[in-house]
C-alpha cells in the first residue's frame, strides 16, 4: 500500500531538489567565478528595439487586457473539459451528458452574468 505513496514521495523530493538548485545555482556559479560579470552602463540601461524612449517609459495599459487574457484562459480550460468528456463519451452514457450539460449551463451562466454587467464592452 505505501508502494504508491513512494512514487508522491519521490515526485516531492525532485521537486523539492530542483527547485532549490535552480535557485542556489547561479549564485554558486557567481561566486565561483565561472559567470563572467563585467558591469557596464550600456548594459544596465534600459533597451527597446535599439531606439531611446521619448517621453514616459512607463505606460499604464488597461485592466481589460488582463480581464480579456484571463477570460481566454478559463473558456480554454472549459474546452479541455469538454474534449476529455468528448473523448470519453461513449464510457460515460447519460450521467456523462447530464453533468457536462450541467457543466456547460454554469458556463453559460457566468457568461450571461459577464455580458448583463458590460464586462465584455470594449471601451
Amino acid at each position: 500500500m505505501l508502494v504508491g505513496y513512494s512514487y508522491i514521495g519521490l515526485f516531492l523530493i525532485i521537486a523539492v531538489v530542483f527547485g532549490v538548485t535552480t535557485l542556489i545555482l547561479p549564485s554558486a556559479l557567481k561566486f565561483l567565478r565561472i559567470v563572467p560579470r563585467k558591469p557596464n552602463p550600456v548594459k544596465s540601461s534600459t533597451f527597446e528595439c535599439g531606439m531611446e524612449t521619448i517621453g514616459r517609459s512607463w505606460v499604464q495599459f488597461n485592466f481589460r487586457y488582463y480581464f480579456y487574457a484571463l477570460m481566454f484562459v478559463a473558456f480554454d480550460v472549459v474546452v479541455v473539459f469538454i474534449y476529455s468528456w468528448a473523448v470519453n463519451l461513449r464510457n460515460l452514457g447519460y450521467s456523462g451528458l447530464i453533468l457536462i450539460l450541467v457543466f456547460i449551463f454554469i458556463i453559460f451562466i457566468g457568461y450571461v452574468y459577464a455580458w448583463k454587467r458590460r464586462v465584455l464592452e470594449w471601451k
